[in-house]
């Protein structure tokens, strides 16, 4: 783990002991010492970069204060019904077709990718799959993450190929969509 995930002190304890002077920062989530934010010029230019370095499928963040929102091109689905704004700079997480981290809605983590070869690095560019957390987006977008996997126009799940997002980690709320979705076309719905 890096030094830069862990607080130099460990939180008060009311005089009790403690058997470690080091918190990780996902604890107490000081986003400060996980990511920076690169404010470029350009809309949605803005990007995220990650301070650490983590295995694959190791926790990065929690997400802890989140508020209720209508869809918009920042909020995260979270649920069926559920949209959700960070309130923090994990706002700042963008879209690749070879994302770094998941966003797992039922845990309320961002988790890399456990499938990322190598892990997460320091100096990685934070990204996630959206249409693993959006059934619906409010603004389509055409890619500019120039991998060879990028699939050029992202809209959400309801508008991707089955075959795509087969070949992504996606979040219960969206898999269950999808099967409604299936078994409406099958009964002619």
């Amino acid at each position: 783990m890096s030094p830069t995930a862990v607080s130099p002190a460990a939180p008060p304890t009311n005089g009790k002991s403690t058997s470690s002077k080091q918190i990780p920062a996902w604890v107490t989530p000081d986003l400060t010492r996980l990511l920076r934010v690169e404010l470029l010029p350009g809309d949605f230019a803005s990007r995220a970069i990650s301070l650490v370095t983590l295995p694959a499928g190791a926790l990065f963040a929690r997400i802890s204060n989140p508020t209720p929102a209508t869809c918009a091109y920042t909020s995260v689905q979270a649920g069926r019904d559920l949209h959700i704004e960070l309130n923090c700079d994990l706002v700042y997480i963008n879209h690749s077709c070879t994302p770094t981290v998941i966003f797992d809605m039922e845990k309320w983590e961002v988790r890399v990718n456990p499938e990322l070869e190598g892990g997460l690095k320091e100096g990685d560019e934070l990204s996630f799959f959206y249409p693993s957390t959006e059934w619906h987006m409010s603004q389509p977008f055409d890619c500019l993450c120039k991998t060879k996997e990028c699939r050029g126009r992202i809209a959400g799940a309801k508008d991707t190929d089955p075959a795509v997002l087969e070949k992504y980690r996606l979040n219960a709320h969206i898999e269950e969509l999808l099967r409604e979705k299936s078994e409406g076309a099958r009964n002619g719905s």
